[in-house]
C-alpha cells in the first residue's frame, strides 16, 4: 500500500516563516575591477583639479610680487607682499574705468538677455502655432552660426545704427549673441514643469503675463540661475566683440584693458601690474560660481529628475 507526503495544512492565522536569500559575494576579480577603476578615477579628478587650480594660485601668487621676482623666481613665493601692484593696476592701468564699463555692459545685457529669452522660450514650449518649430529651430541654427562670420556686417550694421563704439550697442549684441543658447535651454526646462498650475491659474482669472511672471517664472528659478551664470561667464570673457566693435578707449572693457596693458610697453610692460588686473578679472567669475554652484547643479540636472 502506498502512501503519499502530503504538506501539513496551514493553520489560521499562521504564516510560512519568511525564507532568507544571501547574496553571494562577489568574487574577487570583481572586487579588484572596481578597486582599481575607482583609484584610476579619483586620481584622474585629482591630476584634472591640480591642472585647473595651479594656474590661477600661481596667477595670485604673481600679483604679489614685482618684475624682478617674476622673471627670477617664478615658482616662488614672494618675499614680500606687495599690494601696490593692484593699486598701480586699478589707477595707473585704468582697470577702475575697464571693470565699470564690463558691469554695465554685462549687467544689462543679463538682464535683457534672461527676459527676452524667458519669455520667448516659455510661449514655444506652452503654446502650439503656425511656425513654432520653425523660429524654435532658427534659435538652434543661431547657436551654430560662427560669431566670426556676422562680424563684418555687424559692423556696418552698428555703424548704420550709431551705435558702434558705445556701451549701449555692445549691450544689444551681447543680448543677441547670448538669446540662442538661453532660449534652447529655458524651452527644454519650461517643458518639464507641470502645466496644472498654470491651469489653475488661468481658472482663477490670471492673465498669461501674470501666470508666467507670478507663477511659471519663480518655478523655473533653477533653469535661470544656471543660464544665468553660463551667460555671465560668456559675456564677461567676451573678447572678440568688444574688440570689433568698441575701439573708444573711455568704452573699453575688462578684456581689452588687460590686453592693452601687456602690450602697452612692449617687453618693458608692468608684468605684475598685468598680474594683478588678470586677478581682478578673475576674481568676480570665481565669486559667481562659488556661489551659485549649487544652483546651478540642480538647473542642469532638473529636467532629468522631473
Amino acid at each position: 500500500m502506498k502512501t503519499t507526503d502530503t504538506p501539513p495544512a496551514d493553520t489560521a492565522g499562521e504564516k510560512p516563516p519568511p525564507v532568507t536569500r544571501t547574496a553571494s559575494a562577489p568574487p574577487a576579480e570583481e572586487k579588484a575591477t572596481g578597486r582599481t577603476l575607482n583609484v584610476f578615477s579619483h586620481g584622474f579628478l585629482i591630476l584634472w583639479a591640480i591642472m585647473v587650480v595651479m594656474p590661477l594660485l600661481w596667477a595670485v601668487m604673481t600679483s604679489f610680487k614685482t618684475d624682478k621676482e617674476i622673471f627670477s623666481s617664478p615658482w616662488a613665493l614672494p618675499d614680500s607682499l606687495h599690494f601696490d601692484n593692484w593699486s598701480r593696476a586699478w589707477t595707473e592701468a585704468n582697470m577702475s574705468d575697464y571693470f565699470l564699463n564690463t558691469i554695465i555692459v554685462v549687467g544689462f545685457s543679463l538682464l535683457g538677455t534672461m527676459l527676452l529669452g524667458s519669455m520667448a522660450a516659455y510661449v514655444l514650449a506652452r503654446f502650439e502655432f503656425p511656425g513654432n518649430r520653425f523660429i524654435y529651430f532658427l534659435f538652434i541654427g543661431g547657436m551654430s552660426f560662427p560669431i566670426i562670420l556676422a562680424l563684418v556686417p555687424l559692423f556696418y550694421v552698428m555703424q548704420n545704427l550709431a551705435l558702434l563704439n558705445t556701451l549701449p550697442g555692445l549691450i544689444l549684441v551681447y543680448i543677441g549673441y547670448s538669446l540662442p543658447f538661453t532660449v534652447f535651454f529655458m524651452t527644454s526646462f519650461f517643458r518639464t514643469l507641470p502645466t496644472s498650475v498654470a491651469e489653475a491659474a488661468f481658472v482663477d482669472g490670471a492673465s498669461h503675463t501674470r501666470t508666467f511672471f507670478q507663477v511659471m517664472l519663480p518655478m523655473a528659478k533653477p533653469g535661470l540661475i544656471s543660464i544665468t551664470i553660463f551667460n555671465f561667464l560668456g559675456q564677461w570673457n567676451q573678447y572678440m566683440l568688444p574688440t570689433v566693435l568698441n575701439t573708444e578707449p573711455e568704452n573699453k572693457v575688462l578684456t581689452q584693458g588687460l590686453v592693452q596693458l601687456a602690450v602697452s610697453q612692449g617687453y618693458k610692460g608692468d608684468w605684475s601690474g598685468l598680474f594683478a588686473g588678470l586677478v581682478m578679472a578673475m576674481l568676480p567669475v570665481l565669486a559667481a560660481y562659488i556661489v551659485f554652484q549649487r544652483q546651478v547643479v540642480q538647473g542642469l540636472t532638473a529636467g532629468a529628475l522631473k
